[in-house]
């Protein structure tokens, strides 16, 4: 009975390491992150593709409603997985931190630089008394320099830099499509159709419009352009992954 107690003494302190050095409510951030719906990030040589899953709950929910994926800047885009309020907060701290780069210094902010000053925040609560650490993940993407680049943040405030991930549930079997489809010299295009392809694959081979969100940065414009349900569902068309009209009448009966 005493070593549960000292166990749960671990457990509560968000500042306190256990014996074999884990801090047990960032590793239970984790676990927040993998319960919620799957995000991807793929770097092309032409730009960056976020795609996420965002299939709501009900027929009666608005699609528009459920967001995933963000405008950071002109030329950054967010996309998140776990806990969307917590999402929501890091989203409006790193466009206040790409404000202020352009106010300051009259230009856009890079994308390592925005990165790391969100993980930075990210970190001072897994640290600070009477707070608990965001229960989220992100995946920052955008144009610096005229180079793609593609980071992941962690609920532990630490940045990764990728050419293609994925975040959310179903992460080892989507990480695991990802390396085995995933080439050094796609295009836009090609991106897209590789991230809607692998969160097809967790969810039997097809996709709804409304239920994906899809976003590029691209390096000629280096702007952010969120994809409409039009323009997904010709991507999807081109790649034969609509439900069939058969499986459509299946559910209406």
């Amino acid at each position: 009975m005493q070593g549960q107690a000292q166990q749960q003494a671990y457990d509560r302190g968000i500042t306190i390491f256990s014996p074999d050095g884990r801090l047990y409510q960032v590793e239970y951030a984790r676990e927040a992150v993998k319960r919620g719906t799957a995000s991807i990030g793929i770097r092309t040589e032409d730009g960056v593709v976020l795609a996420a899953d965002k299939r709501s709950r009900s027929p009666l929910m608005e699609p528009t409603s459920v967001e995933k994926i963000h405008k950071a800047d002109d030329h950054a885009g967010i996309a998140s997985a776990g806990h969307v309020a917590d999402a929501r907060q890091l989203i409006d701290f790193a466009r206040r931190q790409a404000q202020i780069n352009r106010l300051r210094y009259s230009e856009p902010i890079g994308i390592e630089t925005l990165t790391k000053e969100v993980t930075d925040h990210i970190q001072q609560y897994t640290q600070v008394g009477g707070a608990r650490p965001f229960g989220v993940a992100l995946l920052i993407g955008g144009i610096e320099d005229g180079e793609p680049r593609l980071y992941e943040t962690d609920p532990s405030g630490t940045p990764y830099e990728w050419k293609a991930v994925s975040i959310g549930a179903n992460r080892g079997d989507l990480q695991e499509y990802l390396e085995e489809n995933y080439e050094d010299d796609l295009d836009l295009d090609s991106g897209i159709a590789l991230a809607l392809r692998a969160l097809a694959s967790t969810n039997e081979d097809t996709l709804e419009p409304a239920g994906v969100d899809v976003a590029t940065v691209d390096v000629e414009s280096e702007e952010f352009h969120e994809l409409d349900n039009d323009e997904i569902e010709t991507h999807l068309t081109d790649l034969d992954l609509l439900p069939s009209e058969d499986e459509d009448e299946g559910d209406e009966e």
